[in-house]
């Protein structure tokens, strides 16, 4: 190579350190294998390159064509250092830029699972599927204070198949973050597009967590929406299980359509009832209540009827005065001292 590029010159021009090339096995040996780069001579695999390329050039043979990554343009041997290793991780970054860019659903197959998310393998990299990034199907439904289950639950996944999409991609942290979620938004997307705010729809209630409920359309089980805690019921909770139970079918309302996400009411199909509030409860009349739950701003009153009042911290001077006063589970009489029911809200005073 070196005599080459002392009488051609220009031809070394066209190569440059880093390039990918096409590469003919000519020969191998214990210590090295050389390749044909066409015009531009001959090119070495060797030392640390020829130890991580050998199983790789333990599957050519003589006069087979493989992609090469130019490491040096001239050693002191006057030889284009190579090496098959690199070559193929770029070829395989390569491929998958292309993949996002076309945007397409892939099918990959689950080889790992952490507290995080899922791992695979596309294309000899390393894929990370974050749990955030599973479609609403199969997003761990694991209650409050039941964590520790996730891994459980993420291992079912193994050995399984998935559609995702490239999400994130980054060769030089080897960073490569796929979303199922993203593959199967545009058909969800399209199923909703059947459906708008205000439908009321029949569902099954498909899996339970501690901020609210799954649901899957009884017309289209390919559909799951989601009650968040709060749309389940006008009375306050502390777990969905209280209002709702696996398997049980519901009527419920679209409150809101984002993208690939439907969001539902059971509530909003419920009688409101703080548009009567006003009727049962005046300022300065006495009440009987049973203390809900007790924070460190104060304790919510159970008033019957779904309406609950509030007594703020501060009438008792400390948390600790409040609770020495209230006991939760217990009934007491209270004072209104204001009542908005627009804003749902009911303030108390704890009668002496």
């Amino acid at each position: 190579m070196g005599q080459l590029v002392k009488n051609e010159p220009n031809l070394i021009s066209f190569l440059k350190e880093g390039d990918l090339i096409e590469a003919k096995l000519l020969a191998r040996n214990s210590r090295a294998a050389y390749f044909d780069i066409e015009k531009f001579g001959t090119g070495i695999v060797y030392g640390s390159e020829l130890i991580n390329a050998k199983s790789i050039i333990k599957n050519l043979g003589i006069g087979d064509k493989i992609s090469a990554k130019i490491v040096d343009l001239e050693n002191e041997e006057g030889q284009i250092e190579l090496s098959l290793v690199n070559a193929q991780e770029q070829k395989n970054w390569d491929i998958l830029k292309e993949l996002k860019e076309k945007d397409e659903p892939i099918l990959i197959k689950i080889k790992g699972a952490n507290n995080g998310g899922l791992v695979a393998d596309l294309h000899n990299v390393k894929a990370f599927l974050p749990v955030s990034q599973l479609s609403t199907e199969h997003y761990p439904r694991i209650e409050k204070g039941e964590q520790s289950k996730i891994l459980n639950e993420l291992k079912k996944f193994v050995g399984q198949e998935l559609p995702v999409k490239i999400i994130d991609i980054n060769p030089r942290t080897n960073k490569l973050i796929i979303s199922e979620k993203e593959a199967v938004g545009e058909n969800m997307k399209e199923l909703l597009s059947k459906y708008k705010e205000g439908d009321v729809i029949e569902g099954v209630i498909s899996g339970i967590a501690d901020f609210g409920a799954f649901v899957k359309f009884v017309d289209n089980p390919s559909i799951e929406g989601l009650i968040h805690i709060s749309e389940l019921d006008w009375r306050l909770i502390d777990n969905p299980k209280e209002i709702v139970k696996i398997d049980e079918v519901v009527k419920a309302k679209i409150i809101e359509i984002k993208d690939d996400k439907v969001f539902l009411s059971l509530k909003a199909l419920k009688t409101n009832p703080w548009e009567t509030a006003s009727d049962k409860f005046k300022e300065g009349q006495e009440v009987p209540g049973t203390v809900y739950k007790i924070n460190p701003f104060g304790a919510y009153i159970d008033l019957g009827s779904d309406l609950y009042g509030a007594v703020h911290v501060s009438d008792f001077g400390s948390p600790e005065e409040l609770k020495k006063n209230l006991e939760a589970g217990k009934k007491y009489d209270f004072t209104v001292e204001s009542i908005k029911p627009e804003e749902k809200r009911i303030s108390l005073k704890l009668k002496k």
